[in-house]
């Protein structure tokens, strides 16, 4: 689960040029946007993530600002919250919120840094509706033998570029799409979107496509590929793609519990004819500069060089695992750009 709500401290503080009423605060690698002479460099904080789903309380009624909370299905129900998302105030880019630890009457004070609060503050993560044919007939809970993929953005793990500062990774465009898993174990054969088992109906894309580029019959027993399904119906078609189309970011061996490297990704996907998400670069030595990494994830999309790229998806040649905020995981991060946030998020 993404850690939306955490303790943090602010490194630094800067001033807006300009600006008389807010600067800019850093927590990890992100600026906020604050009020002058709020908050002390050092001090313990609350920080949300963008992308954060926050109650519709008094303590967040500021960020409405006249506009009306958005509502959002989350376990079925529907939920009123303010959803946070990437601005710019006085040139400054401001990417999350910051709140006192005073604002709840001393109950986080004594958590340590990085401690998630997010369900202690009632914070999910904002998705977008989903249309009717993509979300399907659920068919169960997503399968346990099959590794989700959620990329940690830079932000939160820049400790990763130091660590492996000049080694070799394939880079590849973030696509803003729809999330799928197709896999087939012990013969069965089966569609997932990002959170659910998808049970087999008429009017689902994901299913529709399996059954038209006959993944059924290509894809080999005990493997699932994961990619984004874009086109028309699709998360609004953001780079108006003419028809439904999957591009493959993984494939999965379920037998061995791995990510395949890349050199038998290619293959793999080239093997069953499925397009693989645009390659930007396949041998880009990693540099510890979050800054130039900001920079490169800005472009073009390859797929419609008249929209702005979503971002980019950093994965090494070969797999391996890397400790990420306190766990070992798989060694893989996105960078969004801020270009296309500050245009594209509704």
């Amino acid at each position: 689960m993404r850690r939306l709500a955490t303790i943090q401290k602010i490194l630094d503080i800067q001033p807006i040029e300009g600006a008389d009423k807010i600067e800019r605060a850093k927590i990890k690698d992100w600026w906020v946007v604050i009020q002058k002479g709020l908050h002390q460099i050092g001090e313990k904080v609350v920080y949300f993530e963008i992308d954060s789903f926050l109650p519709n309380i008094k303590e967040y009624s500021f960020l409405l600002k006249g506009s009306s909370p958005k509502k959002m299905l989350f376990d079925g129900k529907e939920r009123e919250g303010i959803r946070l998302k990437t601005i710019r105030l006085r040139g400054q880019i401001s990417q999350g919120l910051i709140m006192p630890l005073s604002t709840y009457k001393d109950k986080l004070s004594w958590l340590l840094l990085n401690t998630d609060v997010s369900e202690t503050l009632n914070v999910i993560k904002y998705e977008q509706p989903i249309p009717a044919n993509l979300s399907g007939v659920i068919k169960g809970s997503f399968p346990e033998f099959i590794r989700k993929t959620d990329e940690e953005r830079i932000q939160n793990c820049v400790d990763i570029l130091e660590r492996n500062k000049d080694k070799a990774f394939y880079v590849t465009e973030k696509i803003d799409g729809s999330s799928v898993t197709y896999y087939k174990k012990d013969g069965e054969f089966g569609v997932c979107s990002r959170n659910w088992e998808l049970k087999e109906t008429k009017e689902n894309t994901i299913w529709d496509f399996a059954k038209k580029s006959r993944l059924i019959e290509k894809l080999p027993d005990n493997y699932a590929i994961q990619g984004e399904i874009i086109g028309p119906g699709v998360q609004g078609n953001p780079l108006k793609r003419s028809e439904i189309e999957l591009y493959v970011f993984n494939v999965f061996d379920i037998k061995e519990q791995k990510f395949l490297d890349y050199a038998k990704f290619v293959k793999f996907c080239f093997d069953i004819e499925m397009k693989i998400v645009p390659l930007v670069a396949d041998n880009y030595l990693l540099d510890d500069s979050i800054d130039i990494l900001l920079e490169f994830a800005n472009g073009k999309s390859l797929l419609n060089p008249n929209k702005k790229r979503e971002g980019l998806v950093f994965r090494p040649l070969i797999e391996q695992t890397e400790e990420i905020n306190g766990s070992i995981s798989r060694l893989s991060f996105k960078v969004v750009s801020n270009e296309y946030l500050l245009t594209n998020e509704q």
